[in-house]
């Protein structure tokens, strides 16, 4: 089986290091990169060939330069992107984030845990569901 390729969308650097180090301990390959601000995101899906679109995307809402809202927008706006799953996975719980989010076919909404085991444990939740158990779509595939 080849290794999951996961972007991670994501300013906070505690945030980037306990997620990393929670799929590292997980059970499945995976390759992790990381961007850290909406507009880097938004360029890199611009610029990306289909062989290095990730499998899965997990998004911050709280980004600088441009909102994880308008990343997400833009991911399910695109033809060859707009497959990919998209967790997002933020401080927010307001409402209208929430609702935003699936307005704009988030595939999940995950409020993150304050304390760092429960942190770490919803990460490997995650993977556990997304990766273990759910069938992603290839990401070089053409789409039909």
């Amino acid at each position: 089986m080849k290794p999951i390729s996961i972007l991670l969308i994501e300013d906070n650097e505690g945030d980037i290091i306990l997620t990393m180090e929670a799929l590292r301990e997980g059970k499945i390959r995976n390759t992790i990169s990381v961007v850290r601000d909406g507009a880097t995101a938004i360029n890199f899906f611009e610029n990306a060939l289909a062989e290095e679109l990730p499998d899965l995307i997990v998004l911050d809402i709280n980004l600088p330069k441009k909102s994880g809202i308008q990343v997400l927008q833009f991911i399910k706006n695109q033809e060859r992107t707009k497959q990919i799953p998209v967790i997002i996975l933020t401080t927010s719980a307001l409402e209208s984030d929430i609702n935003k989010a699936y307005q704009q076919y988030a595939n999940c909404y995950i409020t993150k845990p304050l304390e760092v085991a429960d942190f770490m444990a919803a990460v490997l939740k995650i993977e556990d569901f997304w990766i273990n158990l759910v069938q992603l779509p290839n990401s070089s595939d053409e789409l039909v």
